[in-house]
């Protein structure tokens, strides 16, 4: 049962994207305007979201192929703080070496997806406005996500290439593809 939620780019086109400032796991500071004239790849996790487990590998390949052509994956976990020190661990056990940031209190995750459901991911173009955004995570998706990030890369519209329409399969279980992150 595969099932996605795309927001309209249509609906987010010429929209800003919230700037941020976070540390990452080992304690710089990152600020997401920093990043304008690059391709920002914004993906938001938790540890314990087996999706966001699987789709990972997948965002490290993505990053080694494009970061030349000016792609930045700036990798988001909401672990809360008592989870926190599992985040680093995993980091280095799977050889990832985009950026990771802490958002443990998920003030962060709030201003972009204030369900905090995981995997998250928005592809912020190079002037800083949102690009494309989906929820959730199933095998394949990547070569879709790949696709918006090149046209992003390209300065395309997705509108220029027909993709901006919603595509909404809320009728279908997503607990397969996307985990809510626990109640505070």
């Amino acid at each position: 049962m595969l099932s996605f939620l795309f927001f309209s780019t249509l609906a987010l086109a010429a929209s800003k994207a919230p700037d941020f400032t976070l540390r990452d796991i080992n304690g710089k500071k990152h600020t997401l305007s920093d990043y304008e004239g690059k391709v920002v790849l914004l993906n938001f996790w938790a540890t314990w979201c087996m999706p966001c487990q699987s789709e990972m590998p997948h965002i490290q390949k993505m990053k080694n192929e494009l970061e030349d052509d000016g792609l930045v994956v700036l990798s988001v976990s909401i672990d809360e703080a008592k989870d926190i020190s599992k985040v680093k661990p995993l980091v280095k056990r799977n050889r990832y070496d985009f950026t990771v940031l802490l958002d443990k209190e998920t003030k962060v995750v709030s201003l972009y997806n204030p369900d905090k459901t995981v995997p998250y991911t928005s592809i912020i173009d190079r002037d800083g406005n949102f690009y494309y955004s989906k929820i959730s995570y199933a095998p394949g998706d990547e070569v879709e996500l790949k696709k918006k990030v090149i046209s992003a890369l390209e300065g395309k519209t997705l509108e220029d290439k027909g993709k901006g329409e919603k595509k909404d399969e809320s009728s279908e279980d997503k607990s397969s593809d996307a985990t809510k992150s626990p109640a505070k």
